[in-house]
């Protein structure tokens, strides 16, 4: 059964950062897809300075001629909060057998505990986050409860298993924030190469984050 992989954010801007690990996540997994998701309202950072119009017409720039990436704007069409558990519903009911892999950052990851509901993630989709190497994982709490109880260590389980497993996976380290570009830009500096240069003729285009 081909898997997807779920890759959320508010994409302001796009960059490296969040394409190449999806990538090398797709081809480490065999993922059938990457849905690259723009939130709405997300519910732990501030609001995107961009507007969503601006945040898909750079995803389109971005993943122009890569077929494995797919535009998923559900979470731009529904009001409220983007509570990823939502997303998941909304999802596996699109998909049906489908296996769902949420992609997650180690940071992200870090922080589940605040997300809502996240106890019940586990039930809509598996979960892969992408680390670095030597990072060390929670040894004690509610976050290493749910690895313990969660995580796999082969990832041709997740096959085997409509949801519910747990898989870290290292990826190219790549220090790039969307704050990072965005201070540059504000400053007056060239942010080349940490993004598509596709995106930045946009970003320049719009004058965004001036």
């Amino acid at each position: 059964m081909p898997m997807i992989g779920i890759l959320g954010g508010t994409f302001d801007p796009v960059h490296f950062g969040h394409l190449r690990p999806a990538l090398e996540i797709q081809q480490q997994l065999g993922l059938e897809e990457i849905r690259l998701i723009p939130c709405r309202i997300p519910p732990h950072r501030p609001q995107p300075l961009a507007s969503a119009d601006q945040r898909v017409f750079m995803l389109e720039a971005a993943i122009h001629n890569h077929p494995v990436f797919r535009i998923d704007t559900r979470e731009l069409e529904r009001e409220g909060p983007s509570w990823t558990l939502n997303t998941l519903v909304s999802l596996r009911k699109e998909v049906g057998a489908h296996q769902l892999c949420l992609l997650l950052g180690m940071d992200a990851f870090c922080g589940l505990t605040t997300w809502h509901r996240w106890h019940e993630l586990p039930d809509h989709c598996h979960m892969v986050v992408m680390t670095r190497p030597g990072i060390e994982l929670p040894g004690e709490g509610e976050l290493a409860d749910f690895i313990a109880r969660h995580r796999v260590m082969d990832p041709g389980a997740l096959a085997q298993h409509a949801s519910g497993l747990l898989l870290f996976r290292t990826v190219s380290r790549l220090e790039i924030s969307g704050t990072q570009i965005r201070k540059q830009l504000a400053t007056g500096q060239d942010p080349g190469y940490l993004l598509p240069e596709a995106v930045l003729e946009i970003i320049r285009k719009e004058d965004l984050y001036r």
